[in-house]
């Protein structure tokens, strides 16, 4: 690990190899585990005001675990997450072709209806960030389902931190993310 201002930054984001490949694991991140997406709490804040924006683009299921669980759910102080529908799927995710998941909520986005992309959490994945008292850890979380997409980053040579640096950048900024750059020629040199 190496220290950018207040965070701790695993190696692995600068020495490990991703690349989404939807057409492989049709989007199992959003379907799979056992519970929703982490969100910050100035993203409830966001969902509250700007839900009955994003809910068009949202399946009837989706909706409908919304109105039973609330448009987010806390998990603990101050840990929250997004419903799931039946333990499964985020309340968020739409089926588009070839059942490949959609986020309702980036769709509505795309469509120029809300200026917010989606919950900082899924749009850095598989980076995750865990705050502590002093700082904050910045880690890769290798998980099986995934592998498809360790495969294609490895074929295309696209290192973590380069797969998702608007992420990155759009959780730190554009200073970080240099700095972060430059550790990536340290570490690879």
């Amino acid at each position: 690990m190496f220290q950018i201002e207040n965070t701790l930054v695993s190696e692995e984001i600068i020495t490990k190899d991703f690349v989404c490949n939807l057409n492989a694991c049709k989007g199992a991140c959003c379907v799979e585990g056992e519970a929703g997406a982490p969100l910050e709490k100035e993203e409830t804040d966001w969902l509250e005001k700007n839900y009955d924006l994003i809910s068009p683009f949202m399946d009837e299921k989706g909706k409908a675990a919304v109105k039973e669980q609330g448009k987010f759910i806390a998990v603990g102080k101050g840990e929250f997450e997004t419903p799931l529908v039946n333990g499964k799927e985020c309340a968020y995710v739409v089926f588009g072709s070839n059942n490949i998941t959609q986020c309702s909520i980036e769709n509505a986005y795309r469509a120029h209806k809300i200026d917010f992309k989606k919950p900082i959490s899924c749009h850095l994945y598989p980076v995750r960030v865990r705050q502590y008292s002093e700082f904050k850890a910045v880690n890769y979380h290798s998980w099986n389902i995934c592998s498809a997409a360790c495969e294609l980053g490895e074929s295309l040579k696209i290192p973590i931190y380069q797969f998702v640096k608007e992420a990155l950048v759009r959780k730190f900024g554009k200073k970080w993310y240099a700095e972060l750059e430059i550790a990536a020629q340290e570490i690879n040199s």
